[in-house]
């Protein structure tokens, strides 16, 4: 096995980022959900229920600083932007605490489950993809851990999937049949919640040691 893909998503709940590189920390990637939005009232709004965030990118410049579209993520035009995407008065700002992260800091998928589901996987927002994983094996990864280089990753259980698998990530229209099929066929699970058990720093095509 092989890692496949790298992804970070500087801000929660808006388009990420396909990384060649990452450190893996304590707290998942390095970079990963650093910037969130919440309302007026101080609650944290993702795209659960305000879909249209996924239409914006957030990526990060050279020098760390987080893009949201190619802008500086604290501008004024960005600020309107995601008021229009999700109500008056909601502001983006740094996220500090491990409410940024829905379970756990990581979320492992594989390429054997993300051709089983069959649609782009970008809809399940990994933040890894192990390649040459035959079929749905992962689903019998629940407490086993994956060695990459010097850094071991665990996982814990299975993701319960949401509304937001439903929405593509180009046109943001919406199609209620993906969530039904991931209901009826996996259970409504798919990819796995995990942490950092040792940090390290890895890179695609780096080899991956399955643990059980």
């Amino acid at each position: 096995m092989k890692v496949e893909e790298i992804w970070r998503y500087p801000v929660k709940s808006m388009a990420g980022e396909s990384l060649e590189c990452a450190d893996l920390t304590q707290v998942g990637i390095a970079g990963d959900r650093v910037v969130l939005a919440r309302s007026s009232a101080g609650r944290i709004v993702t795209a659960r229920t305000c879909p249209s965030l996924l239409r914006h990118r957030a990526t990060t410049s050279l020098d760390g600083g987080i893009l949201i579209d190619g802008r500086p993520w604290n501008t004024s035009d960005v600020a309107r932007d995601v008021e229009a995407a999700a109500g008056l008065g909601t502001q983006l700002t740094q996220a500090t605490g491990p409410d940024r992260f829905d379970v756990l800091p990581l979320l492992v998928a594989t390429d054997g489950m993300l051709a089983a589901v069959g649609h782009d996987r970008r809809r399940f927002r990994p933040n890894l993809v192990i390649g040459g994983v035959p079929g749905i094996a992962e689903r019998c990864w629940k407490g086993a851990r994956l060695r990459i280089g010097s850094a071991v990753i665990a996982m814990e259980d299975l993701r319960m999937r949401c509304i937001m698998t439903t929405f593509d990530p180009d046109s943001g229209q919406q199609d209620l049949s993906v969530l039904t099929r991931i209901r009826k066929v996996f259970g409504g699970r798919l990819g796995l919640n995990a942490y950092v058990e040792a940090p390290g720093h890895i890179h695609v095509g780096d080899d991956v040691e399955l643990i059980l």
